[in-house]
């Protein structure tokens, strides 16, 4: 009977869309842990905690087509949501809290789980 109410939540999660998703970085923002052409695997709807890297959607996108997503550094909670951050407060176009405040649960696409490299990055890094 245990296990039951796991496969209920398991397809009821994967009922709403894919439970994992791919994002592709771009920009400086949060070098150095993440490189322009990484690409990350997202675990949607994850329990988030400060420290965590995850991919939220943009605040006031209003842009036609899919809402642009960000890649940021969760710092802390408040009441209003998570305060997010770049690694790299230099890079330029960079987006993040100091920006737009906290941002809101519902904006929060999920937290990164997996980073991995273009094939030729991997073959270029001294082993």
């Amino acid at each position: 009977m245990v296990r039951l109410p796991t496969l209920l939540v398991l397809n009821h999660w994967c009922w709403r869309g894919p439970a994992v998703v791919r994002v592709r970085v771009e920009g400086d923002s949060m070098l150095p842990a993440l490189r322009p052409g990484d690409w990350l695997l997202v675990r949607r709807g994850a329990c988030v905690r400060p420290g965590d890297v995850v991919v939220a959607r943009l605040p006031g996108d209003t842009a036609p087509g899919p809402p642009r997503l960000i890649v940021k550094r969760a710092a802390w909670r408040t009441d209003e949501g998570w305060w997010l951050e770049s690694d790299n407060q230099r890079a330029s176009g960079r987006r993040d809290s100091w920006d737009f405040g906290a941002l809101p649960d519902d904006h929060l696409v999920g937290r990164v789980v997996l980073r991995y490299w273009p094939l030729r990055r991997r073959r270029a890094q001294p082993s």
